[in-house]
């Protein structure tokens, strides 16, 4: 079987499955696991590598209001992979190649691909897209599934007895500052918290910074999409003039904390659990462990008061 993935949350579940042996193009941005780094990038971008976060979100939002696209697909090497199972997604506008691009280049490909449209929402509907891979490519789900539901059946039980459950506030962008979407709110209530501007299930949203004063978060996770640590922390610095950012409780205490956005929480594959662990740890440390292996979230120094 030779597997097309035309995003890295679906890269993550090929290789899950075990079947990282028979992927053969991935995109631009796929970079874990590490074994899929040589293989040929069918995708690229079209947003600038400079580009500061607020031009970004320019760009996006063009691209929302027109049908200029951010991903390119690379047709000649499509073609020349000859894929048998093509894996892509319906659920975000700009965060892979336009479905309207894929149907395109079905069209000029021999052999009648199979394509797996994956547009997971929450956490099951993540176990449902490890499901569609795997039948598409003839193997089983269930070791895979059993495994990751397990752990966060581990978080959850460990949560239910909490009787403090702090103000939470996960930022998916900062400038202009976005909140949590989709599976991320539900990450917060399962690791312990309240989380008072994401709703579960639905898309995160354009933020005003009075929403985060207002909401006075006791612990803020900031896990700008498609950005490492390095790139956020330098948004990160953006902000900390900001008014009334000295006063929020999260800040005061110590308590606002930074996600590789590109690794964690914005991509829906099985990662999104170790996302799971690592967020509650932050909220609740005395009662989630890190997972093995992994460093804990990278705290934002709190400003010195007088």
């Amino acid at each position: 079987m030779r597997i097309v993935s035309l995003l890295p949350s679906a890269t993550e579940i090929v290789c899950a499955l075990g079947l990282g042996d028979q992927l053969v193009g991935v995109t631009h941005e796929c970079d874990y696991p590490q074994s899929v780094q040589s293989l040929p990038r069918v995708t690229r971008t079209l947003i600038p590598s400079d580009a500061s976060s607020c031009e970004i979100d320019r760009l996006v939002s063009e691209q929302l209001k027109t049908t200029k696209a951010l991903y390119q697909l690379d047709l000649p090497l499509l073609k020349e992979l000859r894929p048998d199972v093509i894996v892509t997604q319906s659920l975000c506008d700009v965060c892979a190649v336009s479905p309207n691009e894929v149907q395109t280049a079905l069209a000029q490909l021999s052999g009648a691909p199979r394509v797996v449209n994956l547009e997971p929402q929450s956490l099951d509907g993540l176990f449902e897209a490890i499901r569609q891979v795997a039948a598409a490519v003839g193997v089983s789900a269930d070791d895979t599934i059993r495994h990751l539901r397990g752990r966060v059946e581990a978080v959850a039980m460990r949560s239910a007895t909490l009787t403090v459950r702090p103000h939470v506030t996960l930022l998916e962008w900062l400038d202009p500052p976005f909140s949590s979407g989709h599976w991320n709110p539900e990450l917060v209530r399962i690791a312990g918290g309240i989380e008072g501007l994401g709703k579960e299930g639905q898309p995160s949203r354009r933020l005003r910074w009075e929403e985060v004063l207002t909401w006075q978060p006791d612990v803020m996770v900031i896990a700008c999409c498609g950005f490492d640590v390095k790139r956020t922390f330098q948004d990160v610095a953006g902000v900390q003039s900001m008014s009334g950012w000295r006063e929020l409780p999260a800040v005061r205490s110590g308590r606002v904390y930074v996600a590789d956005g590109s690794h964690h929480f914005n991509r829906p594959g099985p990662r999104l659990i170790e996302s799971l662990e690592l967020l509650a740890h932050a909220i609740h440390p005395d009662r989630h462990q890190v997972p093995v292996g992994l460093p804990a979230l990278h705290r934002v120094a709190s400003p010195q008061y007088s």
